[in-house]
């Protein structure tokens, strides 16, 4: 028993020991299908490139014992099909492993990416999950190359390269609001390669500084009000009447950095911009016409806003829509619209009827206004003869102030518009400018 006892333990020593020996034997093994990296090596100049999306981004050499991984296949597959300049990679370094393997370190144009990928078996070339790119293309020169910034402020400035097209690339200015005025000239344009915008590089003569490249949208022809405003004086129209805000409108000076408002305003060729159907409350008030000063030799500086009175024109305080009552013109006509063409024309016109003088605030008014303004009977040649040779016309005549529809606001002395109601009745005249010429048909 003693003797199969020792043999036994014998035995399972044995077996202990081929097993402590095969697991040194594994650990070797795995430890020589590890590659070892040189030393890192800074690329003498840096070089944008694309992923292909064959190849992942990892922590160190893709080989290497510990690299983990920083972007998978997946993820660079939709790096590499992204239309975002973002998404271009720069190259800056390398590490090449003792199996002739060469690793880029490569970052996003955006930062968010950044890892070894593996380049190839030639140090110096970009192969493997990488490729070389121009992150800008050269575009045709604009035909116009005198332009401002269209919308001065700290959106869309200038760069020393387009954004996301080099990883160094620095705003030349942080806000383009104090350099509104400057003339900037284009001098290159270029795309995007990824989307395809379009920049353009231009040079300020007056603040050198500020050159760089923009987008092509951030630039106009013309000066922007901002620009306007900053060099002259910004206009508030303002109805007198009801403290109402029109409109605003920009004018720059048009010499010297100050001006008084009777001399610049209405002598110095400043172009006034009032709003359509408006005068000015007063033209020699100043006080009231500019909301000021009393002082007529008020200064006006760069970027100043000025508040101009206005007033409602009477012209524009009653807009009347003609229609005609036809009840005695069932055989000839329903309603005038069916009226010859050359009648038409004249009921139709806009100057046809003169605009009552004053304000016509209420609806009782209507007649006594439109009577003295020759508006509430008038006579119409159709200019056709009938079979005796008589010239066919109509006479229209208003219908009583109970007949006019419409809103009039008395409390503002304006009136919205009117529908005005008239009679017509068929005659013959040989003027078309006398009443009294007018013989009703029989």
């Amino acid at each position: 028993m003693r003797s199969s006892f020792a043999k036994s333990i014998y035995v399972g020593a044995a077996v202990l020991g081929l097993a402590g020996l095969s697991a040194v034997t594994t650990t070797t093994a795995s430890a020589k299908s590890y590659a070892t990296a040189g030393s890192y090596t800074a690329l003498t100049k840096g070089q944008n490139v694309l992923v292909n999306g064959t190849n992942a981004i990892y922590s160190k050499p893709g080989t290497v014992k510990g690299a983990k991984v920083v972007a998978s296949k997946k993820t660079v597959a939709k790096l590499a099909a992204s239309k975002k300049s973002n998404d271009t990679f720069y190259a800056y370094g390398t590490k090449t492993t003792n199996r002739g393997s060469v690793y880029y370190k490569i970052v996003t144009m955006d930062k968010k990416y950044r890892g070894y990928i593996y380049g190839g078996k030639t140090a110096g070339t970009f192969a493997g999950g990488i490729k070389t790119t121009d992150t800008l293309t050269t575009a045709a020169m604009p035909a116009n190359k005198t332009v401002y910034f269209a919308n001065p402020g700290t959106k869309n400035v200038t760069w020393s390269a387009p954004k996301y097209t080099d990883i160094n690339a620095t705003k030349s200015v942080m806000n383009t609001t104090p350099f509104a005025s400057d003339a900037l000239t284009i001098t290159s344009a270029a795309t995007k390669t990824k989307e395809g915008s379009l920049y353009y590089y231009v040079k300020d003569a007056a603040h050198p500084t500020v050159s760089g490249w923009i987008y092509s949208g951030a630039v106009s022809a013309t000066k922007s009000d901002a620009a306007k405003a900053a060099n002259g004086l910004t206009f508030n129209y303002v109805e007198k009447s009801t403290g109402k805000a029109i409109s605003s409108s920009v004018t720059e000076f048009a010499k010297g950095d100050t001006q008084t408002a009777e001399t610049s305003l209405k002598a110095a060729g400043f172009a006034w911009h009032l709003p359509a159907g408006y005068s000015l409350v007063s033209d020699t008030d100043t006080a009231a016409t500019f909301g000021n000063s009393a002082d007529k030799d008020y200064l006006f500086k760069k970027g100043d806003s000025v508040t101009v009175y206005v007033k409602a024109n009477q012209s524009a305080l009653l807009q009347m829509n003609k229609v005609v009552l036809n009840s005695n013109m069932t055989t000839e006509a329903t309603p005038y619209l069916k009226f010859p063409s050359e009648v038409l024309a004249k009921i139709n016109a806009d100057t046809f009827f003169t605009q009552p003088s004053g304000i016509v605030a209420e609806a009782s008014d209507i007649n006594t206004h439109l009577k003295s303004a020759g508006a509430d009977e008038f006579v119409v040649s159709t200019g056709k003869t009938d079979s005796t040779g008589k010239t066919v016309a109509y006479k229209f005549t208003l219908a009583t102030a109970d007949t006019v529809k419409g809103t009039f606001d008395s409390k503002n002395a304006k009136a919205s518009a009117a529908t005005l109601y008239y009679t017509a009745t068929k005659g013959y005249t040989t003027t078309t400018t006398s009443t009294s010429a007018f013989t009703p048909a029989n």
